[in-house]
């Protein structure tokens, strides 16, 4: 996260205060020591830790010389901090939350859509804003789509990193676990089916089992919120056009997924999604060279590219009346 951010604004000539996350504090210390080996002067990049996210940005968005905020993180945070940072007019850049739709149509390859499926559901065990969230399956190939799906997942071994056959690592903390059970259960009383998984791992340290749920109802809550963990709710939809109205069906709009081997639908499809990124047979779709981004509550602004230098300049107009010509 913060190479995204210091990057550009190194490129583009700024001086910056990082805030890392509080449950991650060394990394960032560890970057910005590494910045400094390869020669970035000191006091361009300031790293400031803290268990009181508030205690840091408070006073820096009171401060006059502050010019832009970047944040990743969820949309209610972002929200606050967009809040206050209009009271300064400053310019912000918001990477909030997701709830990426994988779409896989009836004429997809479901061997490449299992395949991209489990590289977005399981990059990070689903602790990414990126990560599929909901797995919207045409109802001709949803039960074949689900069982191949189901024994890839089923295959990861959950572990500690020290462990050579681990595939599926632990969760933050505690609560995150215990977030991610809440929308299974959940998803479970309401009339979905656990075709793997379901359930925490027993023992030590905060690993949830890797899980596909069948027949979720559109209704569920785990279809609305970030679930942040290795779970994957199959729902249905009959058309296209259910299959749009389906993905549009949620108040973010980060990245999205889509598999078929008609182009044409992927491009017609892609243009009436509600999504700042769309994957078209792919599911790794991150690319420093490309602009990063979402639309609707998912953020605002771009990172990566020429779109995320531009986030830290400004746009200056020069009239010029040539004294030798008088034009």
């Amino acid at each position: 996260m913060a190479t995204r951010k210091v990057a550009p604004a190194v490129a583009a000539g700024c001086t910056m205060v990082l805030k890392p996350a509080k449950l991650t504090p060394l990394t960032a210390q560890y970057f910005a020591q590494t910045m400094l080996d390869a020669g970035l002067p000191p006091g361009v990049l300031n790293v400031v830790s803290s268990s009181s996210a508030s205690g840091i940005s408070g006073p820096l968005l009171k401060d006059s010389w502050l010019r832009k905020v970047s944040f990743t993180g969820s949309t209610p945070v972002g929200k606050r901090l967009m809040a206050d940072a209009a009271q300064n007019v400053l310019r912000t850049s918001m990477e909030l939350g997701g709830n990426a739709p994988f779409i896989v149509f009836d004429d997809a390859d479901l061997d490449k859509a299992v395949e991209g499926a489990m590289a977005a559901k399981m990059r990070n065990m689903g602790e990414a804003c990126t990560a599929a969230n909901r797995f919207l399956v045409h109802e001709t190939v949803a039960s074949e789509f689900t069982k191949k799906f189901a024994a890839a997942m089923g295959a990861l071994t959950t572990g500690r990193g020290t462990e050579p056959e681990t595939k599926v690592g632990p969760l933050i903390d505690g609560g995150a676990r215990d977030d991610v059970h809440a929308l299974v259960t959940a998803a479970l009383d309401a009339g979905a089916v656990a075709v793997t998984g379901g359930a925490p791992v027993d023992g030590p340290g905060y690993f949830y089992q890797p899980t596909v749920l069948a027949n979720v109802p559109n209704t569920a809550a785990i279809l609305g919120e970030e679930i942040f963990g290795p779970v994957a709710p199959v729902t249905t939809f009959s058309s296209e056009e259910d299959a749009i109205r389906l993905a549009n069906a949620s108040e973010y709009g980060l990245a999205s997924y889509l598999y078929s081997r008609d182009f044409n639908r992927l491009l017609r499809v892609a243009e009436q999604i509600e999504f700042g990124m769309v994957g078209f047979n792919a599911g790794v779709i991150s690319n420093a060279a490309a602009p990063f981004g979402g639309v609707k509550q998912s953020g605002l602004g771009r990172e990566g590219g020429s779109e995320g230098i531009a986030e830290y300049t400004t746009t200056q107009y020069i009239g010029v009346n040539d004294p030798y010509t008088g034009q």
